[in-house]
């Protein structure tokens, strides 16, 4: 029996370890990744890639995608916070993974990195579809561009795009400048126009169009021009990220160290921008950046710090909230200037941005408006790359009560003294009438 539960226990503790490491919005270190690989020769070819991750921190766990031990969930609970799709040809994963999988892996919060090439098949491609993208019907389509590609020893071949044209967003790709084009060579894609939660974070130039490069066009392209994403980054509504590439071979060691130089430029780079800007974008897309929180949301009466159980209308009364960013390392204040705050039932009857100290803390005062009913403090935000804050607090408002009226009301004045000069006029006349001969 002794032996039995020693069993046990040397079972369970790496589970409950595997639990006490995972992701914490309130602490978003020490991420377990699981990275599906079409061939375990990828851990070497990428292992630039790989090792900028494990360097900052996240413990990876290399698998074939048709293991048959492979699994994303045990007893209920998620053994991975984020999960990395290097097998574009896979028809079939393996253990208990599925595309339906998948998706309820980033429905509850996780994140996703995916790249293909032309081998990708069918359950790749319904996985995209599901984040929102859409790549080439044509199998062995491949984006081409005869303005905006690499300058190469291979004469003619216009498949190896050197792109630049970046999504401006520092949240995304960090404040440093990327200077080097992006090697990029592999599938295009669209944007679902229903999605509104995808964007391009690299997209291809205008005179690009996507093609089999081996045979002659009969039709024109389906994807042409600035409409084709090179590489898509989702954020659902629930702040899950999803990374989207086209090109499995622009994470390599090869396109990592390789010289770029776009044709038409005199400039030729040592290196390509491929690390730095995969880098970058693989930091926003495990919540390295971009990733807020808020504490300490507080209101009270004005010369007041207690939390009252509801208002009285017209009271003064002000609001706080505290919202940080996580730099990586460390919570650090977040500033902005565009923050605001609801006063809501039905409809907001009051809107206010709020002020900062430039230390984190949000505020603002104003008055209750004269209607009771049951409101809520209300603050949705959204901006372009953050993870958003919805915050509601619910508060009852009253109306005066019978002995809280003042009893002689400024504006009641003129009915005063109607009143009282109908009684004077009443009194005059009657004086008037009795002793009048």
């Amino acid at each position: 029996m002794a032996r039995l539960s020693l069993i046990v226990l040397i079972t369970i503790i790496p589970f409950i370890l595997t639990l006490c490491s995972s992701f914490s919005p309130e602490n978003p270190t020490d991420r377990r990744i699981l990275v599906l690989l079409d061939d375990l020769a990828l851990q070497s070819s990428h292992s630039l890639y790989f090792s900028s991750l494990q360097s900052r921190g996240y413990a990876l766990d290399f698998k074939l995608a048709d293991d048959s031990k492979i699994g994303l969930q045990r007893y209920g609970q998620y053994l991975y916070d984020g999960l990395i799709l290097f097998c574009p040809s896979i028809d079939r994963f393996g253990g208990s993974i599925d595309s339906a999988a998948i998706v309820d892996f980033v429905d509850s919060g996780h994140d996703l990195i995916i790249a293909v090439d032309n081998s990708a098949s069918e359950r790749i491609r319904e996985i995209a579809t599901e984040c929102g993208v859409d790549f080439d019907d044509d199998q062995a389509a491949m984006v081409i561009d005869h303005t905006s590609y690499a300058v190469s020893d291979t004469e003619g071949d216009h498949t190896l795009i050197a792109s630049d044209d970046f999504v401006q967003s520092k949240v995304l790709l960090g404040s440093t400048k990327i200077e080097a084009p992006v090697l990029f060579q592999g599938m295009g894609h669209s944007l679902n126009p229903a999605n509104s939660l995808v964007l391009k974070a690299l997209s291809a130039s205008s005179s690009a169009y996507s093609a089999n490069p081996k045979t002659k066009l009969s039709n024109p392209p389906s994807l042409t021009g600035s409409a084709i994403s090179l590489v898509s980054v989702v954020q659902a509504r629930n702040n899950a990220r999803v990374l989207i590439a086209g090109s499995l071979s622009m994470f390599s060691n090869r396109f990592f160290r390789s010289g770029v130089q776009k044709a038409g430029s005199s400039i030729k780079h040592a290196k390509s921008g491929n690390e730095q800007f995969l880098t970058e974008l693989s930091k926003w897309v495990f919540h390295e950046r971009g990733h807020l929180k808020a504490v300490n949301v507080r209101h009270h009466k004005v010369g007041e710090t207690d939390e009252p159980a509801m208002y009285r209308i017209n009271d003064d009364l002000e609001y706080a909230v505290e919202i940080y960013e996580w730099s990586g390392k460390s919570w650090e204040p977040y500033v902005a200037n565009d923050v605001q705050v609801q006063f809501y039932m039905m409809s907001p009857y009051v809107l206010k941005t709020l002020s900062t100290d430039q230390k984190g803390l949000y505020f603002t005062a104003f008055k209750v408006p004269d209607v009771y009913g049951v409101f809520q403090f209300k603050v949705e935000y959204q901006q372009l790359g953050y993870t958003s804050l919805s915050l509601s607090k619910q508060i009852p408002v009253r109306p005066f009560r019978h002995n809280e009226y003042e009893r002689f009301l400024t504006a009641a004045f003129p009915y005063y003294g109607a009143s009282f000069s109908m009684m004077a006029g009443f009194f005059i006349f009657t004086f008037a009438y009795l002793y009048n001969k």
